[in-house]
């Protein structure tokens, strides 16, 4: 069988008396296991308070990474106020220049008319959805901001190509209006009911004749292309230019004519010179504005003194 007990002897250096211990085995089975545990214990601890050290530079990647998003979600929040408000003024702007120029937005309900508020209707704040922030928004409430911000911002882009065509459309029908005299001088029969020099008769004047020197410089009162260029019947040589929308001018009784057919002329290019030709009393221009073939008063169509 196996000993149950071991025998320890301690045999000092000296005269002194061997010393004898006895050690049960089950002493030393319990010993042994208890430094195991302790083993044990101290290794699990060891392993715990590394795992407990990585999660803490975890954590404190994660707080850094966390203070980061917050300051680049705060900037996000800062910069669509700021789109926001610009659309806002945007709008307003467009709204404006509709009622302006009597364009209307159906898709907006932007129509031409009063822009004051009916009574009993209640005028809309100044901050609107898009300029509504607060700092609790998420991410997915941010991103849903973006898309009616990019949406409302495409609205607007096309609202303003429309507004840019409409004033490019009035620049080209403002060059093309014949605002300019087309020669000075003393205008000795205007538009309207006059008697015929020749037969006594009450005609009627379809435009302006300006007496002038003969051989004076006859310009264009605005843009436009020259549609002919001849004799025509009592009046003599005849210039016809068509400034498009509609208007065209004549000029009667030319000495000489300067451009061809199809010729593009510009508002103040030297066209013509005044002469006597054709049915005439003495040198002057007959001058005419005709908007969809019906004579017009030249001078409701002349800006200048």
């Amino acid at each position: 069988m196996a000993k149950k007990s071991f025998t320890l002897m301690v045999i000092p250096d000296h005269d002194a008396p061997v010393k004898r211990y006895t050690i049960q085995r089950s002493w030393l089975v319990q010993v042994g296991m208890g430094l195991m545990l302790v083993a044990g214990l101290a290794a699990g601890a060891s392993i715990h308070y590394l795992q407990v050290a990585a999660d803490a530079s975890e954590n404190r990647i994660l707080r850094e990474e966390n203070l980061t998003l917050r300051s680049q979600l705060k900037s996000v929040r800062e910069r669509i106020e700021h789109i926001g408000s610009t659309l806002d003024r945007v709008e307003r702007f467009d709204q404006k220049l509709r009622a302006v120029t009597l364009l209307s937005d159906p898709q907006r309900n932007l129509a031409m008319g009063p822009t004051e508020p009916e009574a009993g209707t209640a005028v809309p704040a100044t901050d609107t959805q898009f300029t509504q922030l607060t700092t609790t928004e998420t991410p997915k409430v941010l991103l849903g901001r973006l898309d009616r911000l990019s949406a409302e911002a495409t609205r607007q882009e096309l609202s303003l190509q429309d507004l840019q065509a409409y004033f490019q459309d009035q620049k080209s029908l403002l060059a093309s209006t014949p605002s300019v005299w087309p020669a000075r001088g003393w205008v000795t029969s205007d538009f309207g009911q006059r008697l015929d020099p020749y037969t006594a008769d009450r005609v009627t004047h379809a435009g302006l004749d300006i007496a002038a020197p003969h051989g004076k410089e006859v310009t264009a009162p605005s843009d436009g292309t020259v549609v002919f260029a001849g004799l025509e019947g009592g009046y003599g040589n005849v210039l016809v230019i068509d400034h498009g929308y509609g208007i065209k001018t004549r000029y009667g009784h030319l000495s000489k004519i300067l451009v061809k057919a199809g010729d593009r002329v510009k508002r103040g290019v030297i066209v013509a010179a005044v002469g006597n030709t054709g049915r005439s009393t003495g040198p002057h221009l007959h001058y005419e504005v005709r908007v969809n073939g019906v004579p017009q008063n030249p001078r409701k169509f002349i800006l200048e003194e």
